[in-house]
C-alpha cells in the first residue's frame, strides 16, 4: 500500500505543482516521508477513508456535511450577522469552538486528499488494477 501511496502523491504533485523544479523537490520530500516512516499514519488514514466511501450514504457524507455546518457558522458570523445587527440589537451570533475549527481543516485535508483518492482508485479500477 505503501507504493500506492507514493504514487499517488506523485499523481497529486503532478497536477499541483506546474513548475518542473517543485514538482521533483515535493516527490523528494515524499520521498523522505516515506524512508522516515510517516507515511505510515498516512496509509492508515487512507484506508479509513476508502472505507468511509464504500460505506452506507452517511458513512461517506459525514465529511461533507460537517463542513457545509462549519461553513453555515462562518458565513452567519462573517456575512450576515453585522448586517442583522445594524436592524436586529439581538441577532444570533453563532460560536464556533477552536476544537470544531480544528476539525474543519482536518476534514478539508481529509477530503481532498480523499476525493484525490478516489479518482485514483476509480481509474485504477477502470484500467483492469
Amino acid at each position: 500500500m505503501i507504493g500506492s501511496i507514493l504514487d499517488l502523491g506523485s499523481t497529486i504533485i503532478d497536477k499541483i505543482w506546474p513548475d518542473a523544479g517543485d514538482r521533483e523537490k515535493a516527490k523528494l520530500k515524499l520521498v523522505e516521508l516515506q524512508s522516515k516512516g510517516e507515511l505510515v499514519e498516512i496509509e492508515s488514514r487512507l484506508k479509513i477513508m476508502l472505507a468511509e466511501m464504500s460505506g452506507n450514504w452517511l458513512q461517506r457524507s459525514w465529511r461533507p456535511i460537517l463542513m457545509l455546518t462549519i461553513i453555515t457558522i462562518v458565513a452567519n458570523n462573517y456575512l450576515l450577522y453585522p448586517y442583522m445587527s445594524l436592524f436586529w440589537a439581538e441577532a444570533p451570533k453563532l460560536e464556533l469552538p477552536p476544537q470544531l475549527w480544528s476539525l474543519m481543516q482536518l476534514g478539508l485535508s481529509g477530503y481532498v486528499v480523499g476525493r484525490s483518492a478516489e479518482k485514483v482508485v476509480k481509474t485504477w479500477r477502470e484500467n483492469g488494477g
